[in-house]
């Protein structure tokens, strides 16, 4: 949409190896209008058609998602040098409202959440998919927290590691690529807020969230 509408978008690179979209004014705009808009209701009328009561809204509504705008970015720029530069309009999620979806839950329905929060002056913050996903498991207390990529799970000299320990998991960050390294950090942080366990594998095929949740599918990882 961004293309079509006539704005780059940039990617940068953090000294940890995560790889995120810098989000400027415009940019924003564009992706509250696709991540808030059009994703959202196509995942909430999707899950309504199979019977399923969902309810989209974004990490905005009702104060959902409260976050810290990121003043400024350490990024590595193309020759491997660090550099800063403003922050734009990302922020760090501080608080979830477990109030509003406790709500949700006792009427039935299911939260499709979009990932942007509400910052401390009242504006619109991108924040990360995963991590938000990690930051309302934790809140929750969740048994279990699913993140879904293309991939089978994590992987390692080609193959698929079924289960890890956070510490395991905290030891080869470091040689994890840019792709997986935000859902293997978005796990560790839920289980450090009380989750009981993460499971990243694969979106794809026949009943990806029930074969994660039974354990017949991607890489659980546990304290």
């Amino acid at each position: 949409m961004a293309k079509r509408l006539g704005k780059e978008t940039v990617f940068i690179t953090s000294p940890e190896g995560f790889r995120s979209r810098y989000t400027d004014k415009e940019t924003l705009a564009i992706y509250t209008m696709v991540i808030a808009g059009r994703i959202n209701k196509e995942i909430t009328s999707t899950l309504q058609a199979f019977e399923v009561k969902a309810l989209g809204l974004s990490g905005v509504d009702g104060g959902l998602l409260a976050a810290e705008r990121k003043k400024r970015l350490i990024v590595i720029d193309e020759r491997g040098r660090k550099r800063a530069m403003e922050g734009g309009y990302t922020g760090r999620i501080v608080s979830v409202n477990t109030e509003l979806l406790e709500l949700l839950f006792k009427g039935g329905y299911v939260p499709i959440v979009a990932p942007l929060a509400l910052g401390e002056g009242g504006e619109i913050l991108n924040v990360d998919g995963d991590r938000a996903a990690a930051a309302i498991a934790g809140a929750l207390k969740a048994d279990k927290l699913i993140l879904l990529t293309d991939v089978e799970g994590l992987l390692l000299n080609g193959k698929v590691v079924p289960r890890l320990r956070s510490s395991e998991a905290r030891e080869i960050l470091p040689s994890i690529g840019p792709g997986m390294i935000t859902k293997v950090h978005a796990a560790l942080e839920a289980l450090e807020a009380g989750v009981k366990e993460a499971v990243i594998c694969s979106g794809m095929g026949e009943n990806p969230v029930l074969e994660a949740i039974d354990g017949k599918r991607g890489t659980a990882i546990v304290p």
